[in-house]
């Protein structure tokens, strides 16, 4: 039997991004229009759903580990009492781009692999809003899903740049059926 993963980056994909800043505090931490009720379908369709995310944030000293892991339980308390669930939150707080953990580079998606040794890339999709997830995903040869409500032209991207694009993490799991897209 084909194991599912689902691989989502954090900041435009579940929350709000502040754009120019990080999300520091918990209450600064806004889910985006109905994740919740995506990360509810969502866990119906994968066998893990992974968080992977950068967090600069806390390696520039804006922000401390410990408020990271504070927005992290309580985000996952919320999914959680709306009927979802998040399996394991990789972060990276490295601030050097050249980091093994940083993506695009792959070192969260290993891990999660030791972790969870029935993970299998190649029935994986990985759901971001920047070129960095796409390439992450790229490397690893995950199916990639971008998120992004503005144009291709508005973001200078291409096509081949990733395999899908939906407006919302919610569009995103309308066309989601058993972890295969329609």
């Amino acid at each position: 039997m084909n194991h599912l993963t689902l691989f989502l980056d954090l900041d435009g994909v579940i929350n709000q991004k502040l754009e120019g800043d990080y999300v520091k505090t918990w209450d600064e931490f806004k889910f985006c229009v109905n994740a919740l009720e995506a990360i509810a379908k969502l866990s119906k369709a994968y066998d893990k759903i992974i968080i992977v995310t950068n967090q600069r944030g806390v390696g520039k000293g804006v922000m401390s580990e410990a408020d990271l892991i504070e927005i992290h339980c309580n985000m996952v308390r919320e999914i959680q009492n709306a009927s979802g669930r998040i399996d394991k939150i990789y972060y990276c707080s490295d601030v050097h781009d050249g980091s093994p953990n940083r993506k695009p580079n792959i070192g969260m998606a290993l891990h999660a692999k030791q972790d969870f040794p029935e993970i299998e890339f190649s029935n994986s999709v990985m759901v971001g809003d920047s070129i960095l997830d796409m390439e992450f995903a790229r490397k690893l040869g995950i199916k990639r899903v971008f998120i992004s409500q503005k144009s291709l032209t508005e973001l200078n991207f291409q096509q081949r740049d990733f395999d899908l694009k939906f407006d919302s993490l919610f569009t995103f799991a309308e066309n989601v059926k058993n972890g295969i897209l329609d």
